[in-house]
């Protein structure tokens, strides 16, 4: 039998060593996170780890690792008939549980009987999530940031992505957060990460950014939908620079009104949205948001918002932090064209930046 290896490290280059990583947990804790490109090769269903975990407390231990090692043995017979079925004699996987107990124990058995070069990660996806929380929570973060600010409906995450097309560095945090960052922001369909999952991810971006080069992210709270922003990265965001893109609010609401058409398409959804503002805009004001949405009058709607509620925000926001804009950009448009002109200019200024 091949001998089981113990690794100690679960940072990317040390997961990159390896052929594939078998994350072997329920699959309820594997989407809450995992470790990057992990698979999901349960030993134990959702379903067998709460009935297992059920008789262990209310019956006996005997019966429940009984009842356990019959499901694992299933399970992980039917993963080498399935998953690792046209894996070769040289394959070299790495396998981890919660806390590299018994169910990574008994994967790793039955891999390395079969002859594969079979590793356990010690600790589990404990060891792992440790290294995530030292890096976004307790490491200072190495990156020079430029803050992309401005009002809302400033087309800012579609500049963002012309940037990084022109070559610039960028953060895109409501891309990993899925959510567009405001009241008005859960994607439809697409639930936001859960708060680990969106660490594991973010982790991952910031890896891939040269320190050396200055990196372009939106400004933002630092909450975006339910996902906090961790403190390692918040911190240097607060320091940053911020340049800042400047539109009417009608010309602003036009394209909010275009971008958010899920949230303006669906009546529910408008109506909770209405009711998350912090400042409650009354019932009279409500009802005539809500002739205006019944008459599809969308863009009106959304200067109204704005003026009560968002730009407010951001011009408090602005004053608290009380330092000039680097640079502003004034745009009378926010198509393609009037985008992309932006786009051009940041870029230009991002290049003079000091190192």
């Amino acid at each position: 039998m091949a001998r089981i290896q113990i690794i100690q490290s679960a940072d990317a280059p040390s997961l990159a060593a390896f052929d594939t990583v078998i994350d072997v947990r329920s699959p309820g804790e594997f989407a809450e996170d995992h470790a990057p490109g992990a698979i999901n090769l349960p030993v134990l269903t959702d379903a067998e780890r709460a009935e297992v975990g059920t008789i262990y407390v209310q019956d006996s231990r005997f019966k429940a690792n009984r009842i356990g090692a019959a499901y694992v043995a299933r399970n992980i017979a039917r993963h080498l008939e399935t998953a690792l079925a046209d894996k070769p004699a040289d394959f070299a996987p790495l396998v981890y549980c919660w806390r590299g107990g018994s169910r990574s124990e008994a994967m790793a058995t039955i891999l390395s009987r079969v002859g594969w070069r079979t590793s356990i990660l010690a600790g589990g996806y404990r060891t792992y999530r440790r290294g995530v929380q030292a890096s976004l929570y307790e490491t200072p973060c190495p990156l020079k940031l430029l803050l992309l600010d401005g009002d809302t409906g400033t087309a800012k995450t579609e500049i963002l992505a012309r940037l990084s097309a022109r070559g610039v560095q960028v953060l895109d945090l409501e891309g990993l957060a899925g959510h567009r960052g405001s009241l008005f922001g859960a994607l439809a369909g697409r639930p936001q990460p859960s708060q680990k999952m969106f660490e594991t991810e973010l982790l991952l971006a910031l890896q891939a950014l040269d320190p050396a080069r200055p990196v372009v992210v939106e400004a933002e709270s630092s909450k975006i939908g339910d996902r906090m922003i961790p403190p390692a990265l918040w911190q240097v965001m607060q320091a940053a620079p911020r340049v800042e893109v400047i539109a009417p609010r009608p010309v602003r609401a036009a394209y909010l009104v275009a971008t958010y058409h899920d949230i303006v398409a669906d009546p529910v959804a408008l109506e909770a949205a209405f009711h998350r503002l912090p400042v409650y805009p009354g019932q009279r004001r409500l009802e005539d948001w809500r002739k205006l949405a019944g008459a599809g009058d969308f863009v009106p709607l959304a200067e109204a918002v704005m003026e009560l509620h968002y730009d407010p925000a951001y011009r408090r926001a602005r004053r608290k932090d009380g330092r000039p804009a680097l640079a502003s950009f004034e745009l009378t448009a926010l198509d393609d064209a009037a985008q992309a002109q932006a786009a051009d200019q940041i870029a230009r200024l991002v290049q003079t930046l000091p190192l």
